[in-house]
């Protein structure tokens, strides 16, 4: 990576971000950030936003002409650009857009320019509600039923034949439940733990819905860019690998958890669930990351929420002063 020139789409958002700053410390020549600053930010990038590396473009992935001019040059491409995947289902038509017509636009471009390698940032929700804990890459994806899903499935099989067809090379990495600072904290989709921390600020009965026996596998996200890191550096091409933490936790725990590590003594409220969760466990086998890509996650989940809490109630006291 070393005096390389690498674009990382959605850049200023929540992953994108963290794994620029896993880059820098890597001396590249040249990063260039493609972000529409509508889920990622600014203040993301204001540690880094200044650094003579950094170009920073604002600008959508569905600029067809923009995104040509942000590839051509590069060495490596870092695609973590996407929409959320409550966004998708309430907009297939921008889903469309963004999540496979710009994603084959990419890989279009990557072969004209002959771009060294591109990480493919690639999601558990390919799976659905998998046939085997842990789970492995091998697991069939056809319990997904969600259009995000099927979006990431189709950019992995979009890279995987031009790899075939172009000798183009790419790592797809598939996230399981990842989290940690910069997370998206407002609006409609907001993290179940989010609305928690703001129970703990505020002094609230936080509300599980259904028992709290759906389990996720959650991941920090700072474990996650050191992923794609790896994925980068690995002589390792057409290959698909699970990125979680390896261990299962349920919602009831995740909270127990979050109201430890921030001494807080409140007592949950059990509500009916309003809404049918066809994905009820989340378990990542990560052996194959670790024996090919080098890589296990290192952030244990108490530390990794502590490190969220911190942030968050940061976060709420500078915006209470800004106002």
């Amino acid at each position: 990576m070393t005096n390389s020139s690498i674009l990382v789409t959605g850049g200023a958002g929540f992953i994108g971000s963290f794994l620029i700053e896993e880059l820098l410390q890597h001396s590249p020549a040249r990063i260039i950030i493609l972000d529409n600053l509508i889920r990622g930010s600014l203040d993301n990038i204001s540690s880094f936003k200044d650094n003579p590396t950094i170009d920073f473009v604002e600008g959508d992935i569905r600029d067809a002409a923009l995104l040509e001019k942000c590839v051509a040059g590069v060495d490596y491409v870092f695609h973590t650009a996407a929409l959320r995947i409550n966004a998708c289902a309430a907009d297939p038509a921008a889903g469309f857009e963004v999540m496979l017509k710009s994603t084959f636009n990419l890989a279009e471009l990557c072969v004209k320019y002959k771009v060294k390698k591109v990480v493919y940032s690639s999601s558990a929700s390919v799976y659905g509600l998998a046939q085997h804990f842990p789970t492995p890459e091998t697991d069939n994806p056809y319990n997904n039923q969600t259009f995000y899903g099927s979006a990431k499935l189709w950019g992995e099989q979009l890279f995987r034949s031009y790899n075939f067809m172009y000798g183009l090379d790419y790592v797809a990495l598939r996230y399981f439940n990842v989290y940690g600072p910069r997370m998206d904290t407002d609006g409609k989709y907001t993290e179940v733990m989010i609305r928690w921390l703001d129970c703990i600020k505020d002094g609230t009965a936080p509300l599980i819905y259904g028992d709290g026996s759906t389990t996720m596998d959650f991941v920090y996200v700072r474990d996650v860019a050191k992923a794609n890191i790896a994925a980068l550096v690995a002589d390792v091409t057409d290959e698909t690998f699970n990125i979680g933490n390896g261990r299962e936790t349920s919602l009831k725990e995740l909270l127990e958890i979050l109201l430890s590590v921030n001494d807080s003594d409140l007592v949950p409220e059990f509500r009916d669930e309003n809404t049918v969760n066809p994905v009820s466990r989340r378990l990542a086998d990560n052996r194959k990351a670790v024996q090919l890509l080098k890589f296990e996650p290192s952030i244990a989940l108490e530390k990794g929420l502590k490190e969220l809490s911190e942030w968050y109630f940061e976060k709420k006291k500078l915006t209470a002063v800004s106002i």
